[in-house]
C-alpha cells in the first residue's frame, strides 16, 4: 500500500466493498485504500471437510467469518429490503432515503450477476392475515434471495471491477488507528503504517469487538444492544412450502402469554441446509440455501430466537450469548441436535433415536439435550413459538424436526455516530454491523454506498 490515501477502508464485508464499489462507480479522483484481516474471496476455504477434519481448528483468520466479502460471502444472500428489521439505518437517514439506498443495492447486485433471483413481497398477503388469527405477526418487507451461490458470483464480479481501481491487502489486520495532528488519520497494521484523510471502519460482525475497543480509546459512546439466542429448526420442505412459496423470508414475531418474551424467525432456508459457523473460536450453527435446483435438499430450516437485553449490574449481552453457546460446545463438542418430541419430552436425543428419525438432518451434529445448555426461558418461550407456528403451518410441531443448538446473534454495542456515520472525530466513519446501526446485509451495504457518496461530495 501507499504510504498515503484520501480514503481508508478497513474491512471488506457488504458495507467496505459496496462503498468501494461507489467510489469507483462515481468515477471519483480520489484515491481509496482497503484493508481486509483474512483471505481473498477466491482463497477463503474452511478447512472443515467432515472426514479429515470434522470440528474447527482455530484458523489464524476464519475463512466463514473473515475475508472478502464478510460474513455474509457465504450467506443464502437474502437482501431484506425494510425499515421493519435488520437494522436501525432509516433512524439516521430517513425512511425514504433508506429504501432508495435498498433499492439501489439491489439493483446493483441485479447487474453484477444477480439476475433473475426472484423478489417476494410479505405486504398484505393473505398469510399476514391468517397468521394474526394466531397472534403470529409477520413482517412487512420485500426480499431478495439470491441464494448463496449467486451471491458469491455477485461478489466476485464487484471485485472484479474494483480491483484496478483501489489498493486492497488481504490478511492484513489493523492493530490501531491514531489521529494525526492535521487531522488525517494513521491505520498501523502488522506490515506497516499508512494514512488518510477520511477513514471508514467497516470491520463488520467478526470485527465488532475491535471497533469497540478502538472507539472507546478514542472516547466514543456506544451504547449497549442485545443479542438473540435459541436454535436453528429442521423440518421436511413440503410443510412450509405454502408459505415459503409465497414470501419465502417469512419475519414472524411472537409473545408468550407465558414467560412474556419475544420470539421471531429468522433466515429462512427452503430447501437448503444447516451449516456450523465459527465466531469468536466458538461454533454455533447457521443456514443456507442455493437458487440452483441441483443443490436443494429435501428440507427447510430457519431460526427460532429469542432476544435478551441487559442493564443492571450485568451488561455484556455478547459475552452472556457466548458462554450460553460455549457451554453447547462443551456439551457436544460442537454443534448439537435434538428432535423436538424429545425435547419436550424431557429426553436425549441418542444416535439410536435420531437413526429412526423420519427427518434426517443436513447437518452432521452431535445428538443431546438442549435443556442442558440453553436457558429455561429461552426454550419455553421457543417451544411454546413451535406449538403456535403449528397452528399456521400444521406439521411444525412434529416429534421429528429437528433443532440445532446453539444459535446466537451477536451484536455490537452502538456506536454514536450522527447522521452521516460520522463519529465525534471529523473524517472517521464507521458503518454496517461493526457500528450496532444495523445487523443485514442490505443495511450494511447502503450505509457503504451512502457514507463513499458524502466522502465524494466533500471532496
Amino acid at each position: 500500500m501507499k504510504d498515503k490515501y484520501d480514503v481508508l477502508i478497513v474491512g471488506g464485508g457488504a458495507g467496505g466493498i459496496f462503498a468501494a464499489h461507489e467510489f469507483v462507480k462515481l468515477d471519483s479522483k480520489l484515491s481509496i485504500g482497503l484493508i481486509e484481516k483474512g483471505k481473498p474471496l477466491d482463497k477463503r476455504k474452511c478447512p472443515i471437510d467432515g472426514d479429515k477434519i470434522k470440528s474447527c481448528i482455530h484458523c489464524k483468520s476464519c475463512s466463514i467469518m473473515e475475508g472478502v466479502g464478510g460474513a455474509g460471502a457465504f450467506s443464502d444472500g437474502k437482501y431484506n429490503i425494510t425499515n421493519n428489521f435488520g437494522g436501525d439505518m432509516a433512524n439516521y437517514v430517513g425512511d425514504k432515503k433508506a429504501i432508495e439506498l435498498m433499492n439501489y443495492v439491489d439493483e446493483i447486485n441485479m447487474s453484477m450477476g444477480g439476475e433473475g433471483s426472484k423478489r417476494y413481497n410479505t405486504v398484505d398477503s393473505q398469510i399476514k392475515r391468517e397468521a394474526l388469527q394466531y397472534d403470529l405477526h409477520l413482517l412487512d418487507a420485500e426480499v431478495r434471495h439470491l441464494g448463496t451461490d449467486k451471491n458469491y458470483v455477485i461478489l466476485s464480479n464487484i471485485v472484479e471491477k474494483i480491483k484496478d481501481r483501489i489498493d486492497m491487502v488481504t490478511d492484513t489486520a489493523v492493530e490501531s488507528i491514531d489521529q494525526n495532528k492535521d487531522g488525517t488519520w494513521s491505520v498501523i497494521t502488522e506490515s506497516g503504517t499508512t494514512s488518510a484523510k477520511y477513514l471508514i471502519l467497516a470491520t463488520g460482525r467478526s470485527g465488532s469487538a475491535w471497533t469497540s475497543k478502538v472507539c472507546e480509546g478514542l472516547g466514543i459512546t456506544a451504547k449497549n444492544n442485545r443479542v438473540d439466542i435459541g436454535i436453528r429448526f429442521e423440518c421436511p420442505a413440503f410443510i412450509w412450502d405454502r408459505i415459503t412459496d409465497q414470501v419465502y423470508e417469512s419475519k414472524i414475531m411472537y409473545r408468550s402469554g407465558v414467560t412474556g418474551c419475544t420470539c421471531r424467525t429468522f433466515c429462512m432456508n427452503p430447501k437448503g441446509a444447516v451449516v456450523t459457523e465459527n465466531t469468536n473460536g466458538v461454533m454455533t450453527v447457521n443456514g443456507h440455501s442455493y437458487e440452483d435446483p441441483s443443490k436443494h435438499t429435501e428440507n427447510t430450516n430457519f431460526a427460532l430466537l429469542v432476544t435478551h437485553h441487559f442493564t443492571e449490574p450485568f451488561k455484556d449481552s455478547n459475552a452472556y450469548g457466548e458462554y450460553i453457546a460455549r457451554l453447547t460446545n462443551m456439551l457436544a463438542g460442537g454443534v448439537m441436535v435434538q428432535r423436538f418430541g424429545d425435547l419436550v419430552a424431557n429426553k436425549r436425543t441418542n444416535s439410536k433415536r435420531l437413526a429412526e428419525s423420519f427427518v434426517r438432518p443436513t447437518l452432521s451434529a452431535e445428538p443431546g439435550n438442549l435443556a442442558l445448555a440453553i436457558p429455561k426461558l429461552t426454550l419455553d418461550t421457543i417451544i411454546e413459538m413451535i406449538y403456535a407456528l403449528n397452528k399456521l403451518v400444521p406439521g411444525t410441531a412434529n416429534y421429528d424436526n429437528l433443532l440445532y443448538g446453539t444459535e446466537v446473534k451477536f451484536y455490537n454495542s452502538c456506536i454514536d455516530v450522527n447522521n452521516e456515520f460520522e463519529t465525534k472525530y471529523k473524517g472517521l466513519y464507521v458503518i454496517g454491523d461493526a457500528s450496532g446501526t444495523t445487523h443485514s446485509l442490505s443495511q450494511a451495504s447502503s450505509e457503504g454506498v451512502y457514507v463513499a457518496r458524502i466522502i465524494a461530495e466533500k471532496k
